[in-house]
């Protein structure tokens, strides 16, 4: 079920915080709080960003799941931009939202769900991008609306593609996204934001980008050493104590 109530939600200020910060800083951000395992919460290469030049994107996870290689039961007359009951889903989870969507075949992406009408679709009920395990179409029609796509491939056809289940947990890329949990992505790929440390995380970015900052300095710096390098890692190293 989605998630509701306004402790999960952040207020627009603070989404437009994290809308700022790229998703290696973000990750890095994170992992300080402990509430998971550095190794986990984002989707692993097969996920890629498709429009690497559009900024970071947030937004609350609406999701379904696919199939494209063979037929849906009802038999092949269907139409498949007609689901008024995943789009009224996808209205029940908090703007902004990202459509999260599993293709379940073997491999996936045989056939392409998004193309440029449910792209349109997708934006106009608040989305702002997409991520799939499977693969997407009319990307060089799609771009230029703004609307980002993540996906492990692009397809020709739509071929059988589907939807047969919305609402529930799904995977991909390795990663388990729940509706209404809090996505986040950008040209390096996609990950989850704890939403119970979520609006603490802007300013652990912002101490991790001032402690970045010094030591790139110093390793352009004219008088750069390995001993001053050791001195500043072993001070940031106490900073990190102190947190």
């Amino acid at each position: 079920m989605p998630r509701s109530g306004k402790a999960n939600h952040l207020t627009p200020e603070q989404l437009d915080e994290l809308r700022q910060l790229s998703t290696c800083v973000t990750a890095s951000a994170i992992e300080p709080f402990g509430v998971r395992l550095s190794n986990a919460g984002f989707a692993d290469s097969t996920v890629r960003c498709q429009f690497r030049d559009l900024p970071p994107v947030i937004g609350y996870a609406a999701t379904a799941r696919i199939r494209s290689q063979d037929p849906p039961m009802g038999g092949d007359d269907y139409f498949y931009y007609d689901r008024p009951d995943w789009w009224k889903s996808i209205l029940a989870i908090p703007p902004p939202r990202v459509a999260v969507i599993e293709d379940v075949d073997h491999p996936p992406g045989l056939g392409a769900f998004i193309g440029i009408v449910h792209a349109q679709i997708l934006k106009a009920l608040g989305c702002v991008a997409v991520v799939t395990n499977g693969a997407v179409r009319d990307i060089g029609d799609i771009q230029p609306a703004g609307f980002q796509l993540f996906a492990s491939s692009v397809a020709v056809s739509h071929a059988y593609a589907h939807l047969f289940d919305f609402g529930g947990t799904v995977r991909v890329g390795g990663l388990s996204i729940a509706p209404g949990d809090l996505v986040h992505g950008d040209l390096h790929g996609v990950q989850t934001i704890p939403l119970e440390v979520a609006e603490r995380v802007p300013a652990m970015a912002r101490d991790i980008l001032k402690r970045r900052k010094r030591l790139i300095e110093l390793c352009r710096a004219p008088d750069f050493s390995l001993e001053t390098l050791q001195k500043l890692m072993k001070e940031e190293e106490e900073e990190k104590l102190k947190l």
